[in-house]
């Protein structure tokens, strides 16, 4: 069994867009919280270049890399959209 520590998570702080059901996009902050490593990952969400950015929710990974979106903001297909991007991001170098 492949260890959670062996795949590729967004490590960091990243901004990522996301387009919404109705065609309109936005930038959001994800945010990787620190605490949740004995049951895999965790990533906050928020708006990103407001002045107080509100809160989206949350992604939470498991070992095996199973995800759940915990929050009352995004649709289905946005919650997808950004945890392909957690799952799949490289930092540009």
């Amino acid at each position: 069994m492949e260890s959670f520590a062996a795949k590729t998570y967004l490590k960091a702080e990243a901004r990522a867009w996301l387009r919404h059901n109705d065609g309109t996009t936005e930038v959001v902050t994800i945010v990787p919280k620190e605490g949740f490593e004995a049951a895999g990952q965790c990533y906050e969400i928020y708006t990103a270049y407001d002045e107080r950015p509100a809160y989206l929710g949350r992604i939470l990974f498991d070992e095996q890399g199973y995800w759940i979106y915990d929050g009352d903001t995004l649709q289905v297909d946005e919650q997808e959209q950004l945890g392909h991007f957690i799952l799949n991001y490289v930092e540009r170098i």
